[in-house]
């Protein structure tokens, strides 16, 4: 699970959680570490218009897909998405792009570009875009591009007119260019394969980075073409250097893996909890990458079949790491269908094969289907959907069930939790606002006009949500131009 000649002393670099940070200096998805789709916030708005402009204080198009993001911190807005919104015309054709906007005024300030990697859908699925949400820290952004490579860029961008960092190998650097620090190659330095994306939200703790490889099956979806290579790795945050890798799912990743890592300190070790792509969760040191536990999130009967015909699944969602406990669902591509899921609670204190000793409690089979989304547990309740679109609230310590709502669309987005509301948008194009508590209640349900397949943040009593094509900045008392 370790190479040699790796980087030493990394507890060293564990010294500083990533929470330590001021929260407006520190974005990422799940607003943080323990991933929990939720905020403390308060005055966010109920109800908004984008035909007159109530409640909007701007909105900006971005490229015709956008799954990266949105992410918020030191006064600029992330997103991921593609080159269709053409914002240099020198540029043409598919690419993966990241984009930058003022936080406060939606005005563009600079773009990170990266071309497709040259063998086509099996890796780097056309007009995807980059779908990593970043993890921002002061002044550096750090996310996984469409090419597999982990890169930290400056906040800045060139529009500061300086090339920081040692990495010289931009060839634009105009104002509105992307300016890289450094860049991490895991196809080229781990012989990763990854399956349709390389995806992933890096988390960072304290010095090391921490994300999936996306490595998975090949295009006929039968063999592993790197059985050896790994599933996650830790970087040094300040060098891009190698830490650890642990390449414990093999041979035996079902699709791909493209969910994100979690992090707590439990019975005082540090752990990164992480979804494999054989459906199963791990638990890894966070200084070494040993394994602490892992649990089975499928029957032992389940199996896997080609198209999501099987019991078996996989996991998209993002563990969340809540009161010593990890709170997960599994799913599958959506292209595969609905079918029935779980939902399970795990009890995050145990070592070594936890399946069968450490469940809290569970929901699965027609209780719960197939999810994409991650949780958002808020006052004691845990507020999860499925892609077919039911969206359940549950007691985080019981499962006991208090009501299920439906949104009548699929859904990609999770949650987010908030002042008292629940915000959840679908694929149709529309958000439900509820009331957050243990009586079904809905407020209102808002169109922005294209489909959401990621999921609210806040700052600064600012609302962010991305759709397919625009990103908008909501604000109680705001009014913007119409649409």
């Amino acid at each position: 699970m370790t190479r040699h000649g790796l980087t030493t002393g990394a507890a060293a670099l564990l010294l500083a959680t990533a929470s330590a940070a001021p929260a407006q200096d520190v974005g990422m998805f799940g607003n943080s570490p323990s991933r929990n789709m939720t905020a403390d916030a308060t005055g966010l708005p109920e109800a908004w218009d984008v035909t007159t402009g109530m409640n909007v204080l701007w909105s900006q198009p971005v490229g015709s897909q956008a799954y990266g993001g949105p992410v918020v911190a030191g006064g600029r807005v992330y997103v991921g998405t593609n080159n269709e919104g053409r914002r240099d015309p020198a540029i043409e054709g598919d690419k993966g792009v990241v984009m930058a906007f003022d936080a406060a005024s939606g005005e563009f300030l600079w773009q990170m570009v990266h071309d497709k990697l040259p063998a086509g859908r099996v890796n780097d699925w056309p007009l995807q875009g980059v779908c990593s949400t970043a993890f921002m820290e002061d002044d550096r952004i750090y996310y996984v591009s469409n090419t597999a490579h982990v890169v930290c860029v400056d906040a800045e961008g060139f529009k500061d007119g300086e090339n920081d960092g040692p990495f010289t190998d931009e060839t634009d650097t105009s104002e509105i260019a992307g300016d890289v620090i450094w860049s991490y190659d895991m196809i080229g330095e781990l012989d990763v394969f990854p399956h349709n994306l390389a995806t992933g939200s890096p988390l960072i703790v304290g010095d090391m980075l921490y994300t999936v490889t996306s490595n998975g099956v090949d295009e006929g979806h039968v063999n592993v073409p790197s059985p050896f290579s790994p599933n996650f790795i830790a970087l040094n945050k300040n060098t891009g250097e190698l830490v650890w890798e642990n390449g414990v799912v093999g041979e035996n990743v079902l699709h791909g893996s493209w969910t994100n890592p979690a992090y707590a300190e439990i019975n005082g070790k540090a752990q990164i909890v992480f979804a494999g792509g054989d459906g199963i969760v791990y638990s890894l040191d966070a200084a070494t990458g040993e394994i602490i536990w892992q649990f089975d999130c499928n029957p032992e009967d389940s199996i896997w079949a080609l198209g999501g015909r099987g019991t078996r699944n996989n996991i998209l969602s993002t563990p969340v790491i809540y009161n010593d406990r990890v709170y997960i669902g599994v799913g599958q591509d959506p292209e595969h269908g609905e079918a029935p899921g779980h939902f399970w609670v795990i009890d995050a204190t145990g070592s070594g094969d936890v399946t069968d000793t450490h469940v809290v409690w569970h929901r699965g089979g027609e209780d719960f289907y197939r999810t994409m989304s991650t949780a958002a547990i808020h006052d004691g309740i845990v507020y999860i959907p499925s892609l077919s679109g039911f969206l359940h609230a549950l007691d985080a310590e019981t499962g006991e069930h208090y009501w299920t709502y439906d949104t009548f669309a699929a859904v990609w987005a999770s949650p987010f939790a908030a002042d008292g509301k629940v915000y959840l948008g679908d694929e149709d194009g529309d958000i439900v606002v509820l009331r957050a508590g243990k009586e079904l209640e809905e407020i209102g349900e808002y169109t922005l006009g294209a489909a959401v397949y990621s999921t609210p943040v806040v700052y600064d009593g600012v609302m962010y949500i991305l759709t397919r094509n625009r990103i908008w900045a909501l604000q109680e008392g705001a009014q913007g131009e119409p649409l």
